[in-house]
């Protein structure tokens, strides 16, 4: 981990089609091997079979399943006195968001399925109702820091 002063934030500007930054932050999450054109069909394919089955606007659906997939407060790692604790801490927004995209990533192109289009659909679908991997994912770290709080006198 560097110990020198942090990047500065790159400017993501808005995707095509819904003029929203979350929705390009997706697509650049989705895509592999600089093939943008292909991780724009999956996300907008995505959004399209979100909107038809959670019968609400795509971006709002989109904006709640990421919401509800978001962690809050995580665990790391602290050193004092030769043992290690799991310390409770808050996490940064962009650093939330990044977590939550990942998870929601990573959990579709685990579930069974034809296309990358139906599986990031479920998953979204899922997080929108509170349930699914990623979800659990957040509550799994919740919990962990939740049963690790009598270690947060050690924060820095």
């Amino acid at each position: 981990m560097s110990r020198r002063n942090r990047p500065e934030q790159r400017i993501v500007l808005p995707d095509a089609r819904y003029g929203n930054e979350l929705v390009q932050h997706l697509i650049n999450k989705i895509m592999l091997s600089g093939k943008k054109s292909t991780a724009e069909r999956i996300v907008y394919g995505a959004m399209e079979v979100l909107e038809a089955r959670s019968k609400k606007p795509a971006m709002e659906a989109l904006e709640q399943s990421i919401r509800n997939a978001t962690p809050l407060i995580e665990v790391r790692p602290r050193r004092v006195g030769g043992a290690t604790y799991q310390v409770p801490m808050e996490i940064r927004e962009d650093r939330r968001l990044a977590l939550a995209l990942r998870w929601l990533i990573q959990s579709a192109r685990k579930r069974p399925g034809k296309s990358m289009v139906d599986k990031l659909s479920g998953e979204l679908l899922d997080a929108l109702n509170n349930q699914g991997n990623t979800v659990k994912k957040r509550e799994d770290t919740h919990k962990m820091a939740e049963a690790n709080r009598a270690f947060a006198h050690y924060r820095w």
